[in-house]
C-alpha cells in the first residue's frame, strides 16, 4: 500500500475515533486529533525526503472502483504535488494545534477539521479526476459549517453564505468543465495519467478546447479568488475560526491552481494559449487592486485576507508565462504562500484570543508583553513582503524572471505592486501592532505570550519550514522541474521554454534570420 494512502487515511481514521469518544472526554478527543495530524505530517515528511527528483510518478497505488466508468482509486506523487502534500500535512498539524481556542462543541469541530485535512491531502494526491474532485468537495463542505457555527464577528452569517455561494458556483463550473473534458477526450477514463497519455496522441479539437478551458479557468479561478471573483475570500477568512482560515487560505485554495497546472495546461494547450494573455492581465487585479484594498484595512484579518488574494496573482502570472522558470516558481509560491497564510492567520487568531479584537487601531506595543508572538509576526510580515531568506522571495523572483519576456508590462506592474504596495501595508501593520506605546485598552487586559514549547510549536514549525525552503530552494525546485518540463512539453507543443518565457513568432523568425546571416559571414 502506498505511503500516500496512509497520509490520507490518518485524518479520516482520527475522525472516526473522535466520533466514538463521548464529548465530555475533551482531552482524549484533542489527543486523538493531534496524534492523527502529527502522524500524517511525519509520513508526509518521510515521503518528501524519499522522493527522487528523477521525474515520473512515485508512491503510486491504483485500485478499480467503478470500472464501467473508468473510475479508480489512483494516487501518486511527482514534483508537482509532493511539496503540496508536505505543505498540507504541516499546515494540518499546525491548524489542529491552534484549535485549542474552540471551547464549545469541540468534538464536532475536531471531527470536521480532520475530515477537511484528509480531503485536502486526498485531493492533492489523487491521479483520478473523479477522486480529485470528490476529495475537494469533502474538504470544502466543512468550511461552510465551521464558519457558520464557530465563526466570529457580526457578519459571520453573511460571510458563511457569501463563501458558500461563490465556492459552490466555482465548483459547479469546474465540474461542468471536467465532465466535458471526460466526454470529449475520447479516453473514456477518469484516470489523469491515462487521459494525458491518450490526449498526447489524440489531441482534443480546438473548438472543444476553447469551450472547456474557460470553464476550468473561471471555475478553478473562483475557488482560488481570481480577481474580480475574489470578494468572498477576505470576508470568509475574517469570520472563520483560526484553524479553518489556516487550512482553507493556506492549502485548500491551492486546489484550483493545482488543477490548472495538472489538468488544463497539458490537456488543453490550444485553449490555454488563447486565454492565458487574459489571465496575465486579470492577475494584476489580484496583485494591485487587492494590494491597495489591503492598504486601507484597519482589521488585521481583512488585511491578511486581501494580502492572501494578492499573492495568488503571482501564481497566475507564473502559470500564464508557460515557461519552465515561471511555472516552477508558481508551484514554489503555492507552497510558500500556504505556509505563510497559515502562519499569519494563526498569529492573528492568537492575538484575537488575547486582546479580544482584530482592529489594529486598538493594538500597539505588543512586542514588550508578547516578545515571541511579536517577533513571529514581524517575521511573517517580512516574508509577506518577499524578504530574501524566506521561500516566498524565491518563488516570486522565479515567476517574475519567467514571465518577463512573455508579458513585460504585466510583469513590471506586478513587481511594483508586489514590492511597493505589499511593503507598505505589511510594514504599517508591523508598526501598528508591535511597536509604539501600548494602547490604553490593552493595559486593562492581561496579555500572555506563547511561553510554553507546546504553544510555540505551530508558529515555529511554519517559520522554520519557510526558512528551510528559502535558504535551500533546490529542495523544492529540483523536484518540481521534471514534472513542470513534462507538462510544459504538452502545453507548448513539445517544446519546453527554459529560463526565458515564450517569444512571439515574429521575434523567433527574426532570431533565425539573424543566425543564418551570421553563419554566412
Amino acid at each position: 500500500m502506498s505511503i500516500l494512502t496512509y497520509i490520507i487515511a490518518c485524518p479520516f481514521v482520527g475522525a472516526l475515533l473522535v466520533l466514538c469518544v463521548p464529548r465530555n472526554y475533551r482531552f482524549v478527543i484533542r489527543t486523538i486529533a493531534l496524534s492523527a495530524a502529527f502522524l500524517s505530517m511525519v509520513l508526509a515528511i518521510r515521503a518528501f525526503a524519499a522522493f527522487s527528483a528523477g521525474g515520473g510518478y512515485q508512491f503510486t497505488q491504483q485500485n478499480n472502483w467503478v470500472q464501467d466508468l473508468g473510475i479508480t482509486y489512483h494516487v501518486g506523487a511527482d514534483g508537482l504535488n509532493i511539496g503540496l502534500i508536505l505543505m498540507g500535512a504541516i499546515v494540518g498539524f499546525a491548524a489542529t494545534c491552534m484549535a485549542r481556542e474552540i471551547k464549545e462543541r469541540d468534538k464536532e469541530f475536531y471531527l470536521l477539521l480532520l475530515i477537511m485535512t484528509g480531503g485536502i491531502l486526498g485531493a492533492f494526491a489523487s491521479l483520478d479526476l473523479f477522486l480529485f474532485y470528490f476529495f475537494h468537495e469533502l474538504a470544502l463542505i466543512p468550511t461552510f459549517i465551521m464558519i457558520g457555527v464557530w465563526g466570529r464577528g457580526e457578519n459571520k452569517n453573511y460571510a458563511a453564505f457569501n463563501i458558500t455561494l461563490y465556492l459552490t458556483a466555482g465548483a459547479l463550473i469546474a465540474l461542468i468543465g471536467l465532465i466535458a473534458l471526460y466526454l470529449t477526450s475520447g479516453a473514456r477514463t477518469f484516470d489523469i495519467v491515462a487521459m494525458t497519455a491518450y490526449v498526447k496522441t489524440h489531441p482534443i479539437s480546438l473548438a472543444n478546447q476553447n469551450f472547456i478551458f474557460p470553464l476550468l479557468l473561471f471555475g478553478f479561478g473562483i475557488l482560488v479568488s481570481l480577481w474580480p471573483f475574489h470578494t468572498w475570500a477576505p470576508l470568509g477568512y475574517g469570520a472563520a475560526p483560526t484553524s479553518t482560515a489556516m487550512l482553507h487560505a493556506g492549502v485548500l485554495k491551492k486546489f484550483g491552481l493545482y488543477g490548472l497546472i495538472r489538468i488544463a495546461l497539458p490537456l488543453l494547450p490550444d485553449g490555454a494559449h488563447s486565454w492565458l494573455h487574459v489571465v496575465a492581465f486579470l492577475c494584476l487585479g489580484n496583485i494591485i487592486y487587492c494590494g491597495l484594498v489591503a492598504m486601507r484595512q484597519r482589521d488585521l484579518n481583512l488585511l491578511i485576507g486581501n494580502s492572501s488574494v494578492a499573492h495568488m496573482g503571482f501564481v497566475f502570472l507564473g502559470i500564464a508565462s508557460l515557461s519552465l522558470v515561471g511555472v516552477t516558481g508558481a508551484v514554489v509560491v503555492m507552497i510558500a504562500h500556504g505556509l505563510l497564510a497559515a502562519l499569519t492567520f494563526a498569529l492573528s487568531g492568537y492575538l484575537y484570543q488575547q486582546t479580544g479584537t482584530s482592529d489594529m487601531g486598538k493594538m500597539g506595543g505588543l512586542m514588550r508583553p508578547m516578545p515571541f508572538i511579536g517577533a513571529a509576526l514581524v517575521m511573517a510580515m517580512m516574508a509577506g513582503c518577499g524578504l530574501p531568506g524566506f521561500a516566498n522571495f524565491i518563488g516570486e523572483a522565479m515567476v517574475l524572471f519567467g514571465s518577463w519576456n512573455a508579458f513585460p508590462l504585466p510583469t513590471t506592474l506586478a513587481v511594483w505592486g508586489g514590492l511597493v504596495i505589499g511593503a507598505v501595508y505589511m510594514l504599517r501593520a508591523i508598526r501598528a501592532i508591535v511597536h509604539g506605546p501600548v494602547v490604553e485598552t490593552q493595559t486593562q487586559v492581561k496579555l500572555t505570550d506563547a511561553v510554553s514549547l507546546w504553544r510555540k510549536t505551530p508558529f515555529a514549525l511554519l517559520i522554520v519550514t519557510l526558512l528551510i525552503f528559502g535558504i535551500y530552494p533546490s529542495l523544492l525546485t529540483d523536484k518540481i522541474k521534471p514534472a513542470a518540463e513534462s507538462i510544459l512539453a504538452m502545453a507548448n507543443g513539445g517544446t519546453v521554454v527554459p529560463a526565458k518565457a515564450r517569444i512571439s513568432a515574429g521575434s523567433a523568425a527574426a532570431f533565425e534570420a539573424k543566425s543564418a546571416e551570421l553563419k554566412t559571414h
